[in-house]
C-alpha cells in the first residue's frame, strides 16, 4: 500500500533536485557568457524545454534565483538578470544575520573593511565618467538637504527601510554631516589620493554608527580604539 503523504513528501523533494537544475542551467548559461546583465531569460516553456523539467518546476527554480538576487521578474515582460550594480536580498541576508547571531556593530566593522577599501580602489582606478557620476550622486545629496522627503527617498532606495527611519528622525546637523563626508571621499576619489580616500570613508563610518547608536543607546565597537589613536597622534 502506497502511502499518500510519502508520495507528496518524494514528490516535494524531486521538485527541489529538479529546482537545482534549473538552477544550474541558468549559472551555466551565464558561465557561457549566453545572459548577462539586463538579459532577458528564455520563456519557461524553453527553458522547461532545454532542461527536462516542467514549467512549474522552471518557476520553482526561478524563485530560488530570485531569492538570490540573480534574477528579477517583470510581469508581464519576463524574467530578466538585473542590469546595474550587484545586489544581495534584504530577507536572505537577515536569516544569515540572525542565524549567525551578527549585531549591528559586526555590520559596520564588516562595511568597515569593505567600503574602506572600496574608496581606495575608487581613488586608484576612476575613469572621468565614474568621476562625473560620483559628482552627480554629491550634488544630488547637497541638494536634497533643504528637502527632507527627496532625502529620505534616496536614503531608501540605496540603503533599506531602517535607514528610511534613521533619516526621518536625523536632525539637519547629521544630515549635513553625512553630505559633508560624502564630498570629502569624492574630493580624495577625484585627487587619486588612495590613502586619504580610505581614511575618509573609514571616518564617515565610525560616525554613522555613532549616530545609530545615540538611537540605540548603545556604544560603537571601535570608537573608543579610533578616539585612542587620535589622542595618542
Amino acid at each position: 500500500m502506497v502511502n499518500p503523504i510519502m508520495s507528496v513528501v518524494r514528490e516535494r523533494h524531486d521538485t527541489l533536485d529538479s529546482a537545482a537544475a534549473v538552477v544550474a542551467h541558468v549559472r551555466q548559461l551565464i558561465d557561457r557568457g549566453a545572459l548577462g546583465p539586463g538579459a532577458r531569460l528564455p520563456p519557461e516553456r524553453d527553458l522547461a524545454r532545454q532542461v527536462g523539467v516542467s514549467r512549474p518546476t522552471v518557476r520553482a527554480g526561478l524563485r530560488t534565483l530570485a531569492a538570490l538576487g540573480v534574477v528579477r521578474s517583470r510581469r508581464g515582460s519576463g524574467t530578466y538578470i538585473p542590469d546595474g550594480p550587484p545586489t544581495l536580498g534584504v530577507e536572505a541576508l537577515s536569516f544569515i544575520a540572525a542565524l549567525h547571531k551578527f549585531t549591528v556593530d559586526h555590520v559596520f566593522e564588516t562595511r568597515r573593511i569593505l567600503e574602506a577599501g572600496a574608496a581606495a580602489l575608487a581613488a586608484e582606478r576612476a575613469t572621468p565618467d565614474q568621476l562625473a557620476t560620483l559628482a552627480d550622486e554629491v550634488a544630488g545629496l547637497f541638494a536634497s538637504l533643504n528637502d527632507r522627503a527627496s532625502m529620505v527617498e534616496m536614503v531608501s532606495a540605496l540603503y533599506s527601510e531602517r535607514r528610511r527611519a534613521t533619516v526621518e528622525r536625523a536632525v539637519d546637523r547629521d544630515l549635513r554631516d553625512a553630505a559633508d563626508a560624502h564630498r570629502q571621499i569624492y574630493q580624495a576619489i577625484r585627487a587619486h589620493d588612495v590613502e586619504r580616500a580610505r581614511r575618509m570613508m573609514n571616518d564617515h563610518l565610525v560616525r554613522a554608527r555613532s549616530y545609530q547608536a545615540k538611537e540605540e543607546g548603545s556604544k560603537p565597537v571601535g570608537a573608543k580604539a579610533d578616539g585612542s589613536r587620535r589622542a595618542a597622534r
